[in-house]
């Protein structure tokens, strides 16, 4: 039987990717991210590949944005579970120096969003005794590198808040996804800041492509779909496109 997974910051990047690799193995998708236009056609390629696929365009980390993925993802039947793949960088400034609005806005995208998406899917999925939730992380949740600093805040929270999840529901196979360093519009960002700290991010991020460490959106994408069915063996713990 077809399993219903909701994936947010479906429009681009790793993704976008998520969402196709998503659809050839045999998912039926809800997908979510903030702009409506690519987001739909995101969509359409994945029902082009065989899948059942909603789309719900806005932030997840609005509870109604969020109850609506849910909704829509029970609508289509066989719901498991989510990906909260959405994120959002605003990199260069030191952290004492990003605009409230913008500190914000990264804590909405990768930490409410992840909230908001456990408080409306959890007590389905507890209901019916299974389900998945994965929380794609970032390396940056461990690391203090100038000009990404509300960027790693918010990844260590989400990280801590996977975790803990995992731990009052046994039930939901929770974990996170850690991609690696990928070819991304997030490496575009940090390369081209601009504030105190962006001389030394960009030096760091351009390194990346010199040494050839970049993966593509593809790669990380199939190494997380791969890693589904064994995601019960990764509860509660970090698993990383290398464990595919």
């Amino acid at each position: 039987m077809r399993k219903t997974l909701i994936l947010t910051g479906a429009s681009r990047g790793i993704g976008r990717a998520l969402a196709l690799e998503l659809a050839k193995a045999g998912y039926d998708l809800v997908l979510n991210a903030r702009s409506e236009a690519p987001l739909r056609g995101v969509a359409e390629e994945a029902q082009a590949l065989g899948a059942r696929v909603a789309h719900v365009a806005g932030s997840a980390g609005k509870a109604e944005v969020a109850e609506a993925l849910v909704e829509k993802a029970a609508g289509l039947g066989n719901f498991f579970g989510y990906i909260h793949n959405a994120g959002v960088l605003h990199p260069g400034p030191l952290l004492y120096e990003v605009a409230e609005a913008l500190f914000m806005e990264v804590l909405e995208a990768n930490l409410i969003a992840g909230y908001q998406l456990a408080r409306f899917a959890y007590p389905l999925l507890r209901r019916q005794g299974e389900g998945l939730a994965v929380y794609v992380g970032s390396g940056a949740a461990e690391t203090n590198l100038p000009g990404i600093g509300a960027y790693a805040v918010a990844k260590a929270a989400e990280e801590h808040l996977a975790r803990q999840l995992a731990t009052e529901v046994p039930e939901v196979a929770c974990l996170v996804y850690r991609p690696g360093v990928v070819e991304t519009e997030m490496q575009r960002q940090a390369h081209e800041a601009q504030g105190s700290a962006a001389p030394v991010l960009q030096r760091v991020f351009r390194g990346y492509k010199e040494e050839g460490l970049l993966l593509t959106p593809e790669e990380a994408a199939r190494a997380l779909v791969r890693l589904l069915p064994k995601a019960r063996q990764y509860h509660g713990k970090t698993a990383s496109w290398r464990d595919a």
